[in-house]
């Protein structure tokens, strides 16, 4: 009788000493395998994914960030376009102001330069009107001393006269107008 050691099944069932000595081999494979590869694996494969973890936290806190830095932005672009709105109107104001102050300036100037030519054309009419009261009044003595045939030498006298005369002269003027 041949038993079960004995039968030989062909090339596919090695003999029992290699197929006990292939399951030693596989168990103290497949222990050195649980105990120092697979956890080194798993160790990796934690940090790898503790990494892309992290690297999408880190992402998605940088996008967080760069929005809420968008929105500030945005917020600070608008205060500076209020701001420079108001500075314009501002200007404007200003501007307006300058100029109202320039034109009243200028009236004021023009209004003062008109007082003192009409004051000056006052007293140079004041002044001519003396000087001709002169001349009026001595070619007057020297006419009427010549129509009367004496002398008004005598200042008294010839005032007297002058002064009649550019009165008359005055009161014919005024009765024309």
């Amino acid at each position: 009788m041949t038993t079960i050691l004995e039968i030989d099944l062909g090339p596919l069932l090695p003999a029992f000493p290699e197929f006990v000595a292939g399951i030693v081999l596989f168990g103290i494979i497949w222990y050195v395998l649980a105990k120092k590869v697979v956890p080194a694996f798993e160790k990796t494969y934690q940090e790898r994914s503790a990494a892309i973890r992290g690297g999408i936290e880190r992402a998605e806190k940088a996008q967080a960030e760069a929005a809420a830095a968008l929105e500030e932005y945005r917020a600070q672009l608008a205060g500076a376009r209020e701001e420079a709105s108001s500075i314009r109107e501002d200007a404007k104001a200003q501007g307006a102001q300058i100029i109202a102050e320039m034109r009243a300036k200028a009236q004021e100037e023009a209004d003062r330069l008109l007082a003192q030519a009409k004051a000056q054309i006052e007293a140079e009419r004041t002044q001519v009107v003396e000087q001709l009261r002169g001349e009026i009044g001595g070619l007057a003595t020297s006419l009427a001393g010549k129509i009367v045939g004496e002398s008004l030498e005598d200042d008294d006298r010839a005032r007297r006269t002058v002064d009649r005369f550019i009165a008359d002269l005055e009161a014919n003027s005024t009765e024309r107008v």
